[in-house]
């Protein structure tokens, strides 16, 4: 990575991981707030907080991109100079890993499907370095997320691994305290 900063938050569910990150972004001196958001309305409830979450943050002058799959796409939309907030690694993965589930032709039971995907991920991550001046990337801690599938979590861990060597600075979040780890 080399131009901009990269921060990475992991944390448990509810831990304040978005609030600090949002934080972050808030107070840095950098040019437009983009929020890259993972989310995807599989329920009504699910479709509630999303519409919740973007008239929050339209209210307060971010910029969303909703990229819950293909995120290689959303550098289109980033300028030189953004605060970037992707939120979170966790969604995106789950929605990558297990795309395709009603049609019963999931990556995770495609033979590279996942490989080529980190792939594709490390470059976008890159890319969206080098061009914003501000890049935080929030995720769930591997042992406190809730799925309990081996090859998730498997891949989960790698993402955090490969995003801290990598990071700037790096936090775990828990009950609302961000700890510094890097």
């Amino acid at each position: 990575m080399a131009k901009g900063k990269l921060i990475f938050i992991s944390g448990g569910v509810r831990s304040g991981k978005s609030s600090y990150a949002e934080m972050l972004v808030r107070n840095s001196a950098c040019g437009r707030k983009v929020y890259l958001a993972s989310g995807r309305a599989n329920d009504s409830e699910m479709a509630e907080r999303i519409e919740r979450h973007r008239e929050d943050r339209k209210l307060d002058g971010w910029h969303t991109i909703e990229q819950p799959i293909r995120f290689e796409e959303a550098l289109l939309n980033i300028g030189e100079g953004d605060a970037v907030l992707w939120d979170c690694v966790t969604t995106w993965l789950a929605n990558e890993l297990y795309n395709g589930w009603e049609q019963n032709d999931m990556c995770s039971d495609q033979p590279g499907c996942m490989e080529a995907k980190w792939t594709h991920l490390q470059r976008t991550l890159t890319e969206l370095n080098d061009k914003a001046e501000l890049l935080v990337v929030v995720s769930n801690e591997v042992l406190d997320d809730f799925i309990r599938d081996e090859l998730y979590m498997k891949w989960l861990g790698t993402i955090h691994l490969w995003l801290v060597q990598h990071s700037d600075h790096a936090f775990e979040m828990e009950n609302g305290l961000a700890f510094k780890r890097k």
